[in-house]
């Protein structure tokens, strides 16, 4: 596709974003169905001054937002979807009208690889380790969209943990049990768990031996997602399959939440395959 004055342009801002793998997953997406859009990365330090810029620009289309502006940007929005609102963080900006809306994708995207893996939510006994950014973004996605009625958070920040229970109770009516993430809590809650989500960043390369949870808990009735994507196949996760658990790899969450945001970018149904071919061919 030709660059011209029509183009219109979406990126990601944070910092640093040298390794982001979305500029290839959208762009490929954009060439594979014609669009006249390109995609960017753009390393920022100060949010507020980069939003007025992009509120300045005519062919600004959205953005996806990473560490470390994820809660910084939300107040320089003109709206927030209620979901993210709830999570008080977003990961995507949409630009129409002259009105920025901010979305978190994340929650979408991890809903949808649940869903893609065919996972029963409903009446299930679920369970999250962690209590950061990405905890809360699932956690209300799974409280508001996916209608659990209980959940476990396992996490080593208490003060964290407790404000997410407490603010997942009173926003979704959701009975939620908050624990220390220790081995005896494991013992405890892990036999009775049919759905068990890795929030935190153990595990991640180049620490790949790091693993959340024994692989002595873990057994075949329990259903295991990681949202850590590189590498793929996190220990965690190998443990998982070893033990004869369902699992769904955290690439699926990244590829989902890109989607989504595409999507809402485009108004068109995205080219699935295409950006998961893009995304496998980084971790082949």
């Amino acid at each position: 596709m030709e660059i011209n004055a029509q183009t219109q342009f979406c990126g990601v801002i944070g910092n640093p974003v040298e390794h982001s793998l979305s500029p290839a997953i959208h762009n490929a997406a954009f060439q594979k169905l014609g669009l006249n859009f390109v995609y960017l990365a753009f390393r920022v330090e100060a949010i507020g001054d980069a939003i007025k810029g992009l509120r300045a620009l005519g062919n600004f289309r959205g953005a996806s937002v990473t560490i470390p502006h994820k809660v910084a940007a939300v107040p320089l929005l003109d709206s927030i979807e209620p979901t993210a609102r709830h999570i008080g963080a977003i990961n995507t900006i949409v630009a129409a009208g002259g009105t920025l809306t901010g979305y978190n994708t994340d929650a979408i995207g991890a809903l949808r690889a649940l869903r893609e893996g065919a996972v029963a939510l409903k009446g299930r006994q679920v369970a999250i380790i962690g209590s950061g950014g990405a905890a809360r973004a699932i956690a209300f996605a799974l409280g508001t969209e996916a209608g659990i009625d209980r959940l476990t958070i396992l996490g080593i920040d208490d003060r964290e943990r407790s404000a997410l229970a407490q603010d997942l109770q009173s926003k979704t009516g959701v009975t939620v049990q908050e624990l220390p993430l220790d081995k005896d809590t494991l013992q405890k809650v892990l036999p009775d768990t049919h759905v068990l989500i890795h929030c935190t960043p153990m595990g991640m390369s180049p620490n790949v031996h790091g693993t959340p949870a024994p692989a002595t808990l873990l057994h075949a009735g329990l259903t295991v997602m990681d949202i850590v994507y590189n590498p793929r196949d996190t220990q965690l996760l190998k443990d998982a399959k070893a033990a004869g658990c369902r699992v769904i790899p955290g690439l699926e969450m990244f590829l989902h939440q890109a989607v989504a945001q595409f999507e809402l970018w485009t108004n068109q149904a995205a080219p699935v395959d295409v950006m998961r071919a893009v995304l496998e061919s980084r971790f082949s």
